[in-house]
C-alpha cells in the first residue's frame, strides 16, 4: 500500500514539473526542504514547503498550503512573518523505513512539491571476525564475520581491510552485498608474517568497525588429515606411533606442532577424552616421518589410536584414520567372578558342576591369547586338573567330598594366582518370587523380585541367556546383594529376541531353587499367525484350536489370540483366549450357513492379522435333536399308555379309540354271548364318550430288571393284587423264577413283562410274554368252529404252532410266510405273543 502510493505521488510531480518546465525551465513552482532525507527510526521531522511568486498555479489569488505523509494529511503552518506561499510541518516520530512528503494547493489538490524520506538504524559492529588459510595450492586465506542480528532497513557495506605493519601495506576488500566473507589471495599475505584485519560496516546513518584481530596466516591453517604409519610395542605398557603430514603439507614438519593422540582398547565402543594426550613436537630434518609413543596403558592389551594436528592456535586437523597396536604381554592379574551350578542330590557320590567366570573390575588379562584351567590343588598340577578351555564356563564331575575347586587364568607371560571356588549344594527351597523383567533401555533390562526367606540368605544371583542360542557360552550373570530387590542387566541384548532370567538365591550353606521369567528389551507384531483349525463341529457350536507359535517368531510375549468371524454381510463377533490356551468355542452359529473368521496375535509391540477363512455348520445336529425329541415324545406316550393298563380295573377292558380290535373276554361272556358280531372288528366313533368295552378280564404290564434277585423276587410275588375274578396276578406263574405253584389257583389270561423301558437301554434279549395259565375253561362245545392257528414264540426262540380264539374261517392259515401274514389283523396282538406252557 506504501509502495503503491510513493509511486503514485511520484507521477504526479514529475507531470506537475514537467507542466511547470514547460513554461519556464528554469525553476520549478516550488520546493520542499528538510534536514535530512534519511533519518533515525522513530526520529523526528521538519520540513519547508516555498511556492514561487512567478508559480502561475497561485498568481492572483490566496495560497494555502496542504501536507500530506504518503496518502495521509498532516498538520502544516504558515511560517510566521512570511507570505501565505511558505509553510512548515513538524513530523514528531517518523515511523516510516520509507515515505513521500508532498506539499499541494488545498483549494485544487495540486501538488506542487515533494521529497522522499528514508528511515532505518546505524549499522553494527561485525562480530566474530576470523580466517582461516588453506595450506593446499594455491594457498589462500579466507575471513569470515557475523553482521550482527539487527535489522538496519538501509543499504549497508560491508568492506574488509588488512594491514601488514612491516611492510606497511593496506588492502581493502568488498564482497558482493548480503555476502559476509572473502578469500584473499597468496599474493596479499605472508605465511609467517602478522597482519592485521578488521571488518567495517557502513550505511547513510554512520560506520563501525570491528574489533581487529592480529595473525600469522599460517597460524590460522587447518592441516589435512596427517596419517598413521604403524604402532608398535616400545616396553611394557607403552606404544611408539610413527606419522606423517600429508605430502602438500610436508614442508611443514620443519616447524613445531601441536599434536594430539587419542586411544581405545579394542574391545571399546566409544572414544574416551581421559585417553586424549596433548603432544609437543619438535622439528625434525632427519627422518620423512615422526615418533610419538604413550605409556601407561594395559598389557598385552590391542589398542586403537588416532591422531590429529595444529600450528600454534590455529584449528585443529580432522582426526586420521585408526590404527591398530598390542603392548606387550605380562601374566594375568586380578580376580574372576565365578558362578557354580551344581546338578545331583545327597544320595549319588559324583556331582555334575557347571563353573562360570567373567572379569571382575580389577582383572587384567594382559594378553590377547587368554585361557583358563580348572583345579582340585591350589598348586597346578596335571594330577588335579579338571579342564582347561578359552571358553568363558566348564564342565566337570567332582566327587561330593571335595569342597573346593581352584581357577587360574594363563597367557604365554605365566599364569594368574589361583580363584579359589567353594562347591556350593544344590538347596530344595526357594527364597524369592514375584521376578519381573522389564525393558529399562534398549540394550538392558531391570530385573525385580521379591525375597521370602532372609534366614541364612548373603545374596541373589541374576542369570540370563537368549532362548534361540543354547550354547553355554552365552550364559551371563551378576551378582546381588541380600537387600538388594531389583538390578539392571546390560548385555548383548537383541530387539524382538527372547531371553531367559532366572534369579537364583545365595544362602550360607547352598544355592536355593530359580524363578525363572521370559523378557524382550523391545517387542513388536509376531512374524507369523497360526492356522485356525476346526477340532469338532455340533450343533450351533465349534471349535477352533492352533498350534503354537515357534519362538523364533513370536518377537515378544503372546498376550492373547481374538477370533473375528462373521456371517455374510453381517456384524463381525470377537472372542479372545489367553496366551495359555490354543482353543476356543464358538457358540450359538447359525446352521446351514457360511462364516468367513480370521486370527489376531497380539503382543505389548503390535498385532498380526492371519488369513481369513471359510467355514459351514451342519444343520445334521438339528436333526438329531429333533429325532430324539420325538423319539423321547412316543416313549412318554408308551408310559403312559402303561400306566393307564396296569391301574386301570373297571374300565380299563374298554376299547381305546380303534387301538386293537375287539378280543372276547371269557370271565365275562359265555358261548351263547359269542355271537359272530362280537369278534368283528369294531371301532367307536371319535364323538362317543365311552369307547368300545374289550373283553380281556386282566392285560398286566410289568417292567423286569434282566435279573432279579431272590429278594426282589419274594417282593414282588408277596405283593401280588387280585385284579379279577378269574385268578390273582402274575404271582402265580410258572415262569417267574422261583415260582412254586402254591400261591393261587387261578391266574391272569395273559401277563406282559419288559425292561425298564425309561432309564435304562434296551437289553440284549428279546421280550417275553407269557401265556395265562387259567384253570378257567374260555370255550365250551355250545358252538362249534375251529380255532385258527397262531404262531407263538418260545422263550428259547423256537417257533410253535398254536391256535387263537375267533369264530371259525374256512381258510386256516398255514405255517410260516401265510401265519406271519395273518397277524396284520391283530397289530397289538402281534407282539404280545404268548408262550404256549398249558398242559394237556
Amino acid at each position: 500500500m506504501m509502495t503503491s502510493s510513493w509511486v503514485s505521488v511520484v507521477v504526479i510531480l514529475v507531470a506537475c514539473t514537467s507542466a511547470l518546465r514547460n513554461e519556464d525551465d528554469t525553476q520549478p513552482c516550488a520546493k520542499v526542504h528538510t534536514s535530512c532525507s534519511v533519518v533515525p527510526l522513530g526520529s523526528p521531522v521538519m520540513a519547508t514547503c516555498v511556492i514561487r511568486e512567478d508559480c502561475p498555479l497561485v498568481i492572483g489569488q490566496a495560497v494555502h498550503i496542504e501536507w500530506r505523509l504518503d496518502n495521509r494529511v498532516i498538520p502544516g503552518s504558515p511560517v510566521a512573518n512570511d507570505s501565505d506561499r511558505v509553510s512548515r510541518t513538524v513530523i514528531s516520530s517518523f515511523n516510516y523505513t520509507r515515505a513521500v512528503l508532498t506539499c499541494s494547493i488545498q483549494a485544487s489538490h495540486q501538488v506542487v512539491a515533494g521529497v522522499e524520506i528514508q528511515a532505518g538504524y546505524p549499522p553494527e559492529s561485525p562480530q566474530n571476525v576470523s580466517c582461516q588459510m588453506n595450506l593446499t595450492k594455491p594457498n589462500t586465506l579466507t575471513c569470515r564475520w557475523d553482521p550482527g542480528q539487527q535489522e538496519t532497513h538501509l543499504f549497508t557495506k560491508y568492506t574488509l581491510h588488512t594491514e601488514i605493519w612491516d611492510l606497511t601495506k593496506n588492502y581493502t576488500y568488498e564482497p558482493p552485498p548480503g555476502v559476509h566473507y572473502y578469500t584473499i589471495t597468496r599474493f596479499d599475505f605472508y605465511l609467517f608474517t602478522e597482519m592485521k584485519i578488521y571488518v567495517k560496516a557502513e550505511n547513510d546513518l554512520g560506520y563501525v568497525t570491528s574489533v581487529p584481530i592480529i595473525l600469522e596466516p599460517v597460524s590460522a591453517a587447518k592441516f589435512d588429515q596427517p596419517n598413521i604409519i604403524q604402532v608398535v610395542p616400545e616396553r611394557l605398557g607403552c606404544l611408539s606411533l610413527s606419522w606423517s603430514l600429508s605430502q602438500q603439507e610436508e614442508w611443514m614438519r620443519h616447524n613445531s606442532l601441536n599434536l594430539e593422540v587419542r586411544l581405545k582398547t579394542a574391545d571399546s565402543s566409544e572414544w574416551s577424552d581421559q585417553m586424549i594426550f596433548l603432544k609437543r613436537v619438535p622439528p625434525d630434518d632427519r627422518l620423512p616421518s615422526r615418533l610419538v609413543k604413550q605409556c601407561r596403558l594395559l598389557h598385552g592389551t590391542r589398542y586403537l589410536a588416532q591422531i590429529r594436528v595444529r600450528y600454534q592456535q590455529s584449528p585443529w586437523s580432522e582426526w586420521s584414520r585408526s590404527r591398530s597396536g598390542v603392548t606387550l604381554e605380562s601374566a594375568p592379574t586380578g580376580h574372576l567372578d565365578t558362578w557354580l551350578k551344581v546338578s545331583g542330590d545327597n544320595k549319588t557320590t559324583q556331582l555334575g558342576v557347571q563353573l562360570f567366570w567373567k572379569p571382575s573390575k580389577q582383572f587384567r588379562a594382559n594378553s590377547q591369547n587368554v585361557s583358563y584351567a580348572v583345579s582340585v590343588q591350589k598348586l597346578r598340577s596335571k594330577e588335579g586338573k579338571l579342564c582347561s578351555t578359552r571358553e568363558n564356563y566348564c564342565t566337570f564331575t567332582l566327587s561330593t567330598r571335595v569342597k573346593r575347586v581352584y581357577l587360574y587364568a594363563m597367557n604365554g607371560a605365566g599364569k594368574s594366582y589361583p580363584n579359589e571356588v567353594r562347591i556350593y549344594q544344590r538347596k530344595v527351597q526357594t527364597g524369592i518370587t514375584d521376578v519381573t523383567a522389564i525393558p529399562h533401555t534398549n540394550k538392558s533390562l531391570l530385573v525385580q523380585w521379591k525375597s521370602v526367606i532372609t534366614s541364612g540368605l548373603t545374596g541373589y544371583v541374576v542369570e540370563w541367556l537368549p532362548l534361540l542360542k543354547t550354547n553355554p557360552s552365552h550364559i551371563q550373570f551378576e551378582m546381588a546383594d541380600k537387600n538388594q530387590p531389583s538390578l539392571i542387566i546390560t548385555g548383548s541384548f537383541e530387539p524382538y529376541k527372547p531371553f531367559g532370567i532366572s534369579v537364583y538365591p545365595r544362602f550360607k550353606d547352598g544355592i536355593g531353587l530359580p524363578q525363572t521369567v521370559n523378557a524382550y528389551v523391545k517387542q513388536k507384531a509376531p512374524s507369523e499367525v497360526p492356522k485356525l483349525l476346526i477340532k469338532k463341529t455340533w450343533n450351533s457350536y465349534v471349535e477352533f484350536t492352533w498350534d503354537e507359535i515357534p519362538l523364533e517368531k513370536r518377537n515378544g510375549i503372546i498376550e492373547n489370540y481374538k477370533i473375528f468371524y462373521w456371517l455374510e454381510n453381517g456384524p463381525a463377533n470377537v472372542i479372545s483366549a489367553n496366551s495359555n490356551e490354543k482353543k476356543v468355542v464358538l457358540k450359538n452359529l447359525e446352521t446351514a450357513s457360511t462364516y468367513e473368521a480370521f486370527m489376531m496375535v497380539s503382543t505389548s509391540g503390535g498385532s498380526l492379522n492371519g488369513s481369513t477363512i471359510h467355514f459351514e455348520v451342519d444343520p445334521f445336529d438339528g436333526v438329531v435333536i429333533v429325532i430324539i425329541i420325538i423319539t423321547s415324545a412316543l416313549g412318554l406316550s408308551l408310559l403312559i399308555f402303561t400306566v393307564m393298563a396296569c391301574f386301570s380295573k373297571r374300565k380299563s377292558s374298554r376299547q381305546h379309540r380303534g387301538f386293537w380290535p375287539v378280543v372276547p373276554d371269557p370271565a365275562n361272556s359265555s358261548i351263547k354271548r359269542w355271537a359272530s358280531e362280537s369278534t368283528q372288528y369294531t371301532h367307536s366313533s371319535w364323538d362317543s364318550e365311552e369307547p368300545n368295552p374289550i373283553y380281556l378280564s386282566h392285560l398286566s404290564f410289568l417292567d423286569l430288571t434282566t435279573k432279579l434277585s431272590r429278594e426282589e423276587d419274594d417282593l414282588w410275588l408277596n405283593n401280588s393284587e387280585n385284579t379279577s375274578d378269574l385268578g390273582e396276578s402274575i404271582c402265580g406263574s410258572p415262569f417267574i423264577p422261583g415260582y412254586n405253584g402254591s400261591n393261587s389257583e387261578s391266574v391272569p389270561y395273559a401277563t406282559v413283562i419288559f425292561s425298564d423301558p425309561c432309564s435304562s437301554p434296551p437289553p440284549m434279549e428279546s421280550h417275553v410274554y407269557l401265556r395265562s395259565e387259567s384253570t378257567q375253561p374260555l370255550l365250551t362245545s355250545e358252538e362249534s368252529f375251529t380255532p385258527k392257528c397262531y404262531q407263538n414264540m418260545e422263550h428259547n426262540g423256537l417257533s410253535i404252532e398254536q391256535c387263537s380264539f375267533e369264530p371259525s374261517i374256512d381258510n386256516v392259515p398255514e405255517r410260516g410266510e401265510d401265519l406271519v401274514n395273518f397277524w396284520d389283523d391283530f397289530p397289538f396282538l402281534r407282539v404280545l405273543t404268548l408262550n404256549e406252557t398249558e398242559n394237556d
